[in-house]
């Protein structure tokens, strides 16, 4: 599979079938063959469906070769997270506990619209047990890589799925995030990737960490994100939470830039202690913007108290998704979940009400912050991809992940659309990524801010070597 191919976007292998110039059948096969290649060192897929993904490419070429297409995303290759349902494929969720020998007979929402839309669905993509940390690894799936440096880890828990992109795979795939799950591995894996306002994609079934989970797209294009957002962002019954149906392009108005746009920039948040190669990338990132037409200031913003929070909440949910574990399951599962549910089964519902109350405070201080400002520009994360397989970076005093990606969860806090795109690499080749955060429901902002910086970042279009 030439490169070319490989990291075609979404958008163009649209444009390619509709001028019947390529075929869904060639890019699934290419897509299959880049799988056997890569996926045994990157471990990106843990499940492959040869048979289904090339039946469902004859499937959309015979559907463009009548001018027929179902969806947005006909033809277009497409990596399930393993925390998604997908009907006719068992989903683990990364864990030894859950049991493959069921009935598998319901899509989640977003394999719903996905297999609408015509996507072909090539398996399901790794993530550590349960999705709960920022890493990816699990001792049902091993460890996942990355593609920039197969030593050091893509971050997680949508791991599987920023490494099958960021490879060349797939030219999309599917991400959740409940404290960074998409934006942390596309930083450490120089993807674009959107946690849009919460509720925007619906989810079903319920996540034992509530409110905190979302689900998003994962490229490697803003136009591409927003393509798919624009799938995903579909309807769906069964989730009592989700927004008013809003069904549109998110792709229109993406070129409009932020000529105008007055952006806030905080380095830190008021706590983080970034390293000095990302900080200089980032800030120098930031100014970009004035150069594009937009007002650009640096904001006082302290967020330090989004960690009790957030820990409170986090770990209450892992204790919610273990509660039903045996003796013998908890045997089985990432000693580390064990420890972080067994602190949260301790927190009181006072303590749960406390945190609720927090989390409003922290949401009123960015709605007061947006008063001011259009956006808000952060470090995605505040250090490149360290070594894989291991929670928190080795010799840093750290014990949980939370600790290292204080750029990131607080906006699972207040459900603003947050994106990240990759601005830069460090001298050691690894990626660095600057985020983009908007207003509630201002995701089309938000898409906006980033792809006028990714028309304009001197490293777009730069590929690992594989």
């Amino acid at each position: 599979m030439s490169d070319e191919l490989a990291y075609l976007s979404a958008n163009d292998m649209i444009a390619a079938f509709r001028n019947k110039n390529l075929s869904p059948v060639e890019v699934a096969e290419a897509s299959l063959a880049r799988i056997e290649a890569h996926n045994g060192l990157l471990n990106a897929f843990c499940l492959v469906d040869n048979e289904s993904a090339l039946a469902s490419a004859r499937d959309s070429e015979a559907r463009w070769a009548k001018g027929e297409p179902l969806g947005l995303l006909d033809g277009v290759p497409v990596g399930v997270k393993d925390l998604v349902l997908t009907k006719g494929w068992p989903t683990l969720r990364g864990s030894k506990t859950t049991d493959p020998d069921q009935d598998w007979d319901e899509d989640g929402p977003a394999t719903a619209r996905l297999r609408e839309s015509g996507a072909v669905l090539l398996g399901k993509t790794t993530s550590c047990e349960f999705g709960w940390k920022g890493v990816t690894d699990s001792a049902l799936c091993g460890i996942t890589r990355n593609p920039w440096n197969p030593e050091r880890t893509p971050g997680g828990s949508s791991g599987g799925s920023a490494a099958a992109v960021a490879s060349g795979m797939v030219p999309l795939a599917v991400g959740t995030d409940g404290g960074g799950s998409i934006r942390i591995p596309c930083g450490f894996t120089g993807l674009a990737g959107i946690k849009p306002s919460y509720s925007r994609v619906p989810a079903y079934p319920a996540s034992s960490f509530g409110a905190l989970s979302h689900v998003g797209p994962m490229a490697r294009t803003v136009a591409d994100a927003a393509l798919m957002l624009s799938v995903l962002a579909r309807p769906d019954w069964r989730d009592y939470r989700a927004m008013p149906e809003d069904i549109r392009d998110w792709r229109d108005g993406i070129e409009d830039g932020v000529a105008g746009l007055r952006i806030g920039y905080s380095p830190d948040l008021g706590h983080a202690q970034v390293d000095g190669e990302v900080a200089e990338i980032t800030a120098r990132t930031a100014q970009t913007f004035v150069g594009m037409g937009a007002v650009v200031e640096e904001v006082s913003l302290d967020l330090a108290h989004a960690a009790d929070c957030f820990r409170t909440l986090w770990f209450s949910g892992a204790a919610s998704a273990l509660r039903s574990m045996s003796e013998e399951q908890r045997k089985i599962i990432d000693p580390g979940l064990v420890e972080v549910a067994t602190e949260g089964a301790g927190y009181s519902a006072l303590d749960l009400l406390g945190a609720e109350q927090m989390r409003a405070g922290i949401a009123l201080t960015m709605a007061a912050l947006h008063q001011d400002y259009d956006l808000l520009l952060t470090p995605g994360l505040p250090i490149p991809a360290f070594e894989a397989g291991v929670e928190v970076p080795p010799g840093s005093g750290l014990t949980r992940w939370p600790e290292w990606t204080p750029f990131s969860y607080p906006f699972n806090l207040t459900g603003q659309p947050a994106a990240v795109v990759p601005c830069g690499f460090t001298a050691d080749g690894l990626p660095v990524s600057l985020q983009i955060v908007g207003p509630r429901h201002q995701d089309a902002l938000t898409l906006r801010a980033a792809r006028a910086y990714e028309a304009v970042c001197p490293t777009t279009g730069r590929r690992p070597d594989l």
